[in-house]
């Protein structure tokens, strides 16, 4: 690998100054009149500052940050480049800026970056921003700066989620000289929004005094009225004026020139476009202009960067000293140059717009040698310094495709280590499309960003032309190619496809790429899990060494070993042993808290499956807290395994917690998921949930349509033992026993439990053997046959206690909580088993107390009537629609939204109703007798 990394091992995606508001410089006049009325409305939506160049946008907000971080606001700072234009760009340099303030709120945001750009995963990436925000305890201020260089419809849109989706504690600042390319009515009518225009903007005569003194050192008070009335009190007009006044007081001034000097019409831009040239362009020495005219390719530039894009026999370290007295000594005579920012080895600057919009004309006139030698020369700064994206911008716009395509090649494995795949995404799609097929690493990365976003037919596709395309003795990319659709099949839940290409994965070539053997490890392991070899799934992990590539250790990227750990934690739980799977999760977690971004889909692989262990044990509400902000992440960048178990464990806690409409909400989302991806698998888990939920709730017409949904299901796929689908039969024949238990079929109900027990022992699946021998006992028991009874629920709670099992003990049948009671009371149990009982009725009874939803007890007819509170017009007809008991993906079809804006609205209903969910909204409605009262308070349409 050749040029990157450059320092420690670690890629850079933006200059830091980007996102850091410009300091306060010498010369800035307080505007306190405006500073006061933006601070007195600090608290609301949305600020506007808009007006033409020079008027001061940046100074004025940059300095309201300053003065809001006493009050106890922080803040978060973005200028934006006309390269940001794109929509993964903007929200990817949008979500940096928040993480500045605390790394943990942009999280969830930042693994669904890599999800794609169409708009629903946009909306998704949005949505969750603003939930990691709404966290956050403090008031956050979010600066865009320099707008008007966004023209993509598709970044207005999402400007215009996150302005819609703001919680209260989020306030948004845009400054722009064209008006804001998003819908503000909303806004003005809540009266939501302050709004400043160059009135606004504007110095006063005593603001101008101000600037000018502070410039010129002293000026009479005529010439102080006439320069503010000639420049109306355009702060970059006075600021131009006041350096060429310097310039020509140093020498002897005929009399009247001062006056000619004042009074020049400058109105007009392109007459000011003029003067600016000669007063400030044309007095420059030529290798200062031709440096100036350089760095106007880039908005911040510093003292060796500079040196870079100048032709020169001196030294790299004479340059530097030369270049970095030349541009202390223009900001120190303040012509348009000043500091952004300093870090530890340079001080970086920026050109004022003015200057710059002149000197990137001048830069347009070169010929095109000339322009692409400057970028050329960029880019490999940028490449010696490690900003990747930079660099390959730079080649880019230098000509230099190819070899911005070997700069990718060279840093792709790195950029997956490190947790930058969306960066990596982002720049394979900006390399022009000839590069990328010219090359097989690029077009293999291609498949496997394209698996990524669910494209997975695109990606089979990419594979079988490379496959056509590659030689027969090329071992090496033949071994990555399968590995690939290992992980294609993996994602498309193929078991069979994986099977296919297992005697290569298992074997690699002796130069295999030490990131594709890794993730093969982990594909084996889940293989093998499916086929119920879990021993094995676990020693692949086993003897696994912690691979490094470039120096970077592969322990928490989705390669890494703590993922590693994850599956071999899955496969405790999947043989039943639910203990030692919780010991596996909680290791790696601590583990993975310490990683950061590497880790994130670690990190949300292991609380999903934690949520599961939580669940089993009956402890819903800490699996809710720690689950549900993430399941938007865990449906658009997980294994389908993942977003398996973390859906069941929230239909399993809402539940439990009595919120059946919730829970059935959540089934409805897997099995559209498993519909939507083919998953036939997750299909038959969500069916059969179904199922137990129907009977639970006694709608056993619901759970009949459900049982022959998965009966078609069951006969679409073979039954061998071997077979990788014996899932659904499971599923199917066990849905089957909950129906017959509640149709008291039980003769058909114990001829099935039999061969479905014989089935589970020999797959090595102890958590439904407990549940299967609680469901014998239950039938046994209503056959009179009690003590056949007793021995089932005696080693049904053995084997229980081992494993570390509570829930699929007492839910396996309606009177499995009575027997346990029962076989407790008959003290046939050893001590130990007997104080696990103890235990087991402590906790059952705890988690029915919590099933008791608020809406049973109805209130008084006597007492007042509660608050009905205020909502917007979009959510009343989202509650009229929840009353009539509509789930969310309806609402959406019937109010033409996106079920993700339906979900913001559900979440902003809940919060305003004071309720957790679904169950609770609903009863809430009940109780203020929506509808029959007064009129609900509502704003001007405008939706």
């Amino acid at each position: 690998m050749t040029g990157f990394p450059a320092e420690g091992g670690v890629l850079k995606s933006a200059i830091d100054t980007k996102l850091l508001p410009p300091p306060a410089g010498r010369g800035l006049v307080p505007r306190d009149a405006l500073l006061t009325r933006l601070t007195e409305a600090r608290r609301l939506r949305c600020f506007v500052i808009q007006g033409p160049a020079g008027y001061g946008k940046t100074t004025t907000l940059a300095g309201w940050c300053r003065a809001l971080i006493p009050l106890g606001y922080d803040t978060a700072w973005l200028s934006l480049d006309p390269e940001d234009d794109h929509v993964a760009a903007w929200l990817g340099y949008v979500t940096k800026s928040i993480a500045t303030i605390a790394p943990g709120l942009t999280r969830e945001a930042e693994e669904l970056g890599e999800a794609g750009a169409d708009e629903d995963a946009v909306e998704r990436q949005v949505v969750a921003l603003v939930r990691g925000i709404a966290r956050h305890r403090r008031e956050i201020i979010l600066v865009l700066d320099d707008l008007h260089n966004l023209k993509d419809p598709a970044v207005h849109g999402a400007l215009q989620w996150l302005i819609e989706y703001a919680p209260d504690n989020l306030h948004i600042a845009l400054a722009s000289r064209s008006p804001p390319p998003v819908s503000l009515e909303r806004l003005r009518a809540e009266s939501a929004i302050v709004e400043c225009g160059p009135t606004d903007l504007r110095f006063s005569l005593q603001e101008s005094k101000q600037f000018l003194a502070s410039q010129l050192g002293s000026i009479d008070d005529t010439g102080a009225r006439r320069l503010h009335a000639l420049t109306d009190g355009w702060a970059a007009g006075l600021q131009l004026f006041s350096a060429a006044w310097k310039r020509r007081r140093r020498g002897a001034p005929k009399p009247g020139a001062a006056s000619a000097f004042f009074h020049k019409q400058l109105r007009d831009s392109r007459a000011f476009a003029r003067y600016f040239d000669e007063e400030v362009l044309c007095r420059l020495a030529p290798d200062e202009l031709d440096l100036l005219i350089r760095v106007s390719a880039r908005d911040r530039f510093c003292a060796s960067l500079c040196a870079a894009l100048i032709d020169h026999s001196d030294t790299q370290a004479t340059m530097n000293a030369t270049v970095g007295e030349l541009l202390a000594r223009l900001e120190s005579d303040n012509l348009f140059v000043s500091t952004v920012n300093r870090d530890e080895r340079e001080i970086w600057y920026g050109l004022h717009p003015l200057l710059r919009d002149s000197l990137t004309e001048r830069l347009a006139a070169w010929d095109e040698a000339a322009r692409h030698n400057v970028h050329a020369a960029a880019s490999r700064w940028f490449e010696a310094h490690g900003h990747l994206d930079e660099a390959i911008r730079h080649a880019l716009k230098a000509g230099e495709a190819t070899r911005a395509a070997v700069m990718l090649e060279n840093c792709a494995q790195l950029l997956f280590v490190q947790g930058d795949r969306a960066m990596l995404m982002r720049l394979l799609r900006e390399l022009p499309a000839k590069e990328v097929e010219s090359s097989i690493e690029l077009r293999i990365w291609t498949a496997r960003v394209q698996i990524y976003r669910r494209e997975f037919d695109a990606s089979a596709r990419t594979l079988d032309a490379l496959d056509a395309e590659l030689p027969g003795n090329d071992v090496r990319h033949r071994f990555v190619i399968a590995a690939v659709r290992a992980l294609l099949g993996v994602q498309r839940d193929d078991a069979t496809a994986v099977q296919a290409v297992e005697p290569q994965l298992a074997a690699p070539p002796a130069d295999a790429d030490k990131l594709i053997t890794a993730g093969c490890r982990h594909v084996l392991t889940w293989l093998y899990m499916r086929r119920g070899e879990y021993q094995r799934a676990r020693d692949v992990q086993l003897d696994a060494a912690i691979t490094t590539v470039d120096g970077t250790r592969l322990v928490g990227s989705i390669v890494g070993s703590l993922y590693g750990q994850c599956l071999a934690g899955l496969s405790h739980a999947l043989e039943g042993n639910m203990g030692r799977a919780e010991q596996v999760y909680r290791s790696v977690l601590r583990a993975a808290d310490l990683g950061g971004k590497a880790c994130y889909e670690t990190a949300n692989f292991a609380t999903a499956l934690l949520s599961e262990v939580l669940v089993e044990r009956l402890e819903d509400r800490t699996a809710l807290a720690i689950l549900e902000n993430r399941v938007d992440t865990l449906e658009q960048a997980s294994l389908p395994d993942c977003f398996l178990r973390a859906m069941l464990s929230l239909a399993s806690a809402h539940a439990g917690m009595g919120n059946p409409l919730e829970a059935e909400a959540h089934l409805e989302r897997l099995e559209e998921y498993a519909l939507h991806l083919g998953l036939d698998r997750l299909l038959a888990h969500s069916l059969a949930a179904q199922v137990a939920q129907h009977v639970a709730r006694g709608a056993l017409d619901a759970a009949s349509l459900c049982l022959d949904r998965l009966d078609v299901l069951d006969a679409r796929h073979p039954h061998e033992a071997s077979s990788a689908y014996s899932e659904i039969r499971i599923a199917a024949r066990s849905a089957r026993v909950r129906w017959q238990l509640a149709t008291d079929d039980t003769e058909r109900a114990l001829h099935a439990i039999a061969p479905l027990l014989a089935y589970c022992a020999a797959h090595g699946r102890q958590r439904e053997q407990v549940g299967l021998l609680m469901q014998r006992a239950a039938v046994l028991m209503r056959h009179g046959r009690a003590s056949a009874c007793f021995a089932d629920v005696a080693d049904a709670l053995r084997r229980a206690h081992r494993l570390g099992l509570a829930r699929t003990l007492l839910e396996a049948a309606p009177e499995s909580l009575a027997l346990v009671s029962q076989v407790l009371h008959n003290g046939a149990l050893d001590p130990v088993l007997a104080f696990y009982t103890e235990r087991l009725q402590s906790r059952a009874a705890l988690a029915s107390a919590r099933t008791q939803p608020a809406g049973d007890q109805r209130p008084d007819a006597s007492e007042p009537p509660r608050a009905i509170p205020t909502l917007s017009q979009r959510e009343t007809d989202v509650v009229r629609l929840l009353a009539e008991a509509f789930t969310a993906k309806k609402i959406a079809r019937t109010l033409g939204l996106s079920p993700e804006t339906v979900k913001w609205h559900l979440t902003n209903i809940y919060s305003k109703l004071g309720v957790s969910g679904r169950d609770e909204a609903l009863d809430r409605i009940r109780d203020i007798h929506w509808g029959s009262g007064p009129g609900i308070v509502r704003p001007p349409s405008g939706d």
